[in-house]
């Protein structure tokens, strides 16, 4: 298989007339994505349970078999250690394996592929072996699928050196973070959300350049602002919007940081609108302890930015509980406007 593989060329030519923006799913933005890395290089591969014939458990790959055939979208058992070793395999091989999670929380029976193999393999080999691997799939809440399919992964990834780790909002982010972690050398991890999957955005020109990469360790502010800092992705980004937009009635001016890169993450864009706003919210749908938030409050007090602040740096995270089936219990577990709003206006008492 692999032979055939590296046998493969495709004459890839991307567009060059004006682009526009158009809209679309983020479902739609990372089909569009491994369509684009597939065609533009040969030693790309989609593997997964269901990728193919089946056309993507959430239909994500819809078309990418019938488009490259089942040498390059690869249908596998239900065994996420065995697929996954196999590609790690074919990475350090010189394959460049997407590796497709039905979600983040099937992926512990592959975890030691992804950190005692991909993510060391550079280091211990001396630089002398890389694994271009990308793994990717659903993270975090989706709805009423109970503890053991709900969890966020974030901050678990984000501690492990040798891996860099992504999580998407928008279709934007989809598109051109995921090529350039496909087109990157070292192992990324690659965080999507179930909900987001359906939520239409408009992709940008620039976004929908075939040649177009994000750059990793890169934050996007989505809304500027005076009063607060909020700092958010994935899924947390809309609510934090939403919050920002609900405040904004109220006289109060809040920044809105999309932070797309969770390993590494972009200390500049943090340190400096902190400076700028001297408060601070962290969002996030995993626990607290050892969060995303923790470690932006941990870089804050460290990088030089902690004579600024005005107020206590607060915290939005899911409830410390495993996730519940019920749907009424659910909806209290995991962060919303209101929270975000509420943290917002604590940090800034006294203040106005």
């Amino acid at each position: 298989m692999y032979r055939n593989l590296l046998k493969l060329r495709y004459a890839y030519q991307p567009q060059t007339s004006q682009l526009t923006p158009i809209k679309m799913t983020v479902r739609e933005a990372i089909n569009l994505a491994m369509d684009e890395e597939l065609a533009n290089d040969p030693n790309v591969f989609l593997i997964g349970e269901e990728v193919g014939q089946f056309q993507g458990a959430y239909k994500v790959s819809k078309g990418l078999f019938q488009k490259y055939g089942g040498d390059r979208i690869i249908d596998t058992p239900i065994t996420e250690a065995g697929f996954t070793g196999i590609s790690v395999g074919a990475a350090l091989y010189g394959l460049k394996p997407i590796v497709e999670f039905m979600t983040w929380n099937f992926a512990m029976q592959a975890i030691d592929h992804i950190i005692n193999s991909a993510a060391k393999a550079h280091y211990m080999s001396a630089g002398d072996q890389k694994a271009s691997i990308v793994f990717r799939g659903i993270n975090g809440a989706t709805a009423y699928v109970a503890a053991q399919h709900s969890q966020c992964f974030a901050s678990w990834y984000s501690n492990v050196p040798g891996l860099i780790v992504l999580a998407p909002y928008d279709c934007d982010d989809a598109k051109s973070l995921l090529k350039a972690a496909v087109r990157n050398p070292n192992p990324v991890v690659f965080l999507e959300n179930e909900i987001l999957y359906s939520e239409s955005f408009e992709l940008s020109a620039e976004a929908r350049d075939p040649n177009y990469i994000a750059p990793i360790g890169k934050a996007k502010i989505m809304r500027k602002g005076e009063h607060v800092t909020i700092v958010a992705f994935s899924k947390m980004v809309e609510y934090s919007l939403r919050a920002a937009e609900q405040l904004f009635r109220e006289g109060i001016s809040c920044e809105v940081i999309n932070l797309r890169s969770l390993r590494p993450l972009d200390r500049d864009t943090i340190i400096e609108s902190v400076k700028k706003t001297g408060r601070v919210v962290c969002v996030e749908e995993g626990w607290p302890q050892s969060g995303i938030g923790a470690e932006i409050a941990a870089l804050i007090m460290e990088g030089g930015a902690f004579k600024y602040l005005d107020a206590p740096i607060q915290r939005v995270t899911g409830v410390e509980i495993p996730t519940p089936y019920a749907f009424n219990l659910e909806a209290i577990t995991f962060p919303k406007t209101e929270q975000i709003v509420d943290a917002v206006l604590n940090v800034l008492k006294g203040a106005r």
